[in-house]
């Protein structure tokens, strides 16, 4: 790596700016990424992805009509043990 050669201290300063300002983007998208791993792992995402791929062994319609039935007898079935 080159080492930057400044003239005047307003260009140190200039660098040192977007240096912050690329850490918090930085910092900004390790978060969101974290955020959305986190929501993707809760029990209904991966009981239908793990219940998703072995309908994808299913073919034609039936496997169809499971895939699109399968969110609504999860939910279905939640409500039933929360007793609303």
């Amino acid at each position: 790596m080159e080492t930057k050669k400044y003239t005047s201290y307003a260009q140190i300063d200039r660098e040192l700016e977007i240096l912050k300002i690329e850490k918090e983007i930085s910092y900004q998208k390790m978060a969101y990424g974290f955020q959305k791993t986190k929501e993707s792992i809760t029990p209904m995402n991966l009981v239908s992805g793990v219940v998703g791929s072995g309908l994808s062994a299913f073919s034609g319609s039936y496997g169809t009509v499971l895939n699109i039935a399968l969110p609504y007898v999860i939910k279905w079935i939640k409500k039933i043990k929360r007793g609303n």
